[in-house]
């Protein structure tokens, strides 16, 4: 689903000691790192990564504890999946493959990933996409009945472990579709290829306990993060910012990513909204593609 791309591990410092990162990397350009979202893999980007290619070097990684990438145990605090430790896997990745400095594209919690990236390796981004996300302690602070609703997973992954992995452990099979996009009762937009890779990487031992821990650093380390570098002299991203939105999504109707991100930002924000739903990339590829072209 890349041709021309070649599948590689990089290792990396992670939990104490090292881990590995996989990845895939083609094309000739400038670097342009591209991270997934919850609960895909860097599958998601097979419609995007091969057009872009034709331009520009990209990499798409799997974040830690997802697809084929190494997933350490987590720890009482969190900090083994915070935002912070994820993307330093991912400067180290880039750093590895010779770019100090290189775009940034990232769906869902790889955007929440990058958005850390930008703050704590300003230096290092040159322009970051988020797709489809506000920042997160943006949406706690604005959670109602319908966000908790359409957003439960945020809910239900961060209760005490091991509640939420043996759940979803005894029937990865339904909850991934689910997941998907069967929760709200829309047409799945992944290909069968997709879903069968998504399933696949969740069924790989530790992946379960790893997203659960993700979202967990989400509602407590990450949150301490974020709330310090509103502080005025907290961190403030420095690179450009152009966020993607979907016009069915949630983000649409509830927040506005220019204006979300703009207290941790030091340079300009723009974006736009794109028809689809959450899942542009998959669902809207050619909308996201254009985009992209345009923007970097």
């Amino acid at each position: 689903m890349f041709p021309g791309f070649e599948r590689r591990r990089a290792r990396v410092p992670m939990a104490g000691g090292q881990g590995e990162i996989h990845y895939v990397m083609g094309g000739k350009g400038p670097p342009v790192l591209m991270l997934h979202g919850h609960p895909q893999t860097l599958f998601m980007w097979h419609k995007v990564a091969p057009v872009l290619a034709e331009r520009f070097t990209i990499v798409c990684a799997d974040l830690r504890g997802y697809g084929d990438s190494d997933k350490p145990e987590g720890d009482d605090k969190h900090e083994t999946y915070c935002k912070r430790a994820m993307a330093a896997d991912m400067v180290a990745l880039m750093r590895a493959l010779g770019f100090e400095r290189f775009a940034l594209v990232g769906h869902d919690r790889g955007g929440r990933v990058g958005h850390r990236l930008c703050l704590d390796h300003p230096d290092a981004v040159r322009l970051f996409v988020p797709i489809d996300i506000s920042p997160t302690l943006t949406i706690y602070e604005a959670t109602n009945r319908e966000l908790a609703t359409r957003y439960f997973h945020w809910f239900f992954l961060i209760q005490p472990y091991p509640f939420p992995e043996k759940l979803i452990e005894h029937d990865i099979d339904f909850y991934m579709p689910w997941m998907l996009g069967q929760r709200w009762r829309a047409p799945i937009v992944h290909e069968p290829a997709a879903i069968a890779e998504y399933i696949r990487c969740a069924k790989l031992p530790g992946t379960i306990h790893a997203m659960c821990e993700d979202y967990r650093a989400a509602d407590s380390i990450d949150l301490e993060h974020d709330r310090a570098d509103l502080a005025p002299d907290g961190k403030r991203t420095r690179c450009p910012i152009h966020a993607l939105w979907a016009e069915n999504g949630m983000i649409a109707k509830m927040f506005n990513p220019i204006v979300d991100f703009a207290p941790w930002a030091a340079a300009a924000i723009t974006g736009k909204a794109l028809p689809g739903g959450h899942y542009l990339p998959e669902e809207s590829s050619r909308q996201v593609i254009d985009e992209l072209h345009r923007i970097l």
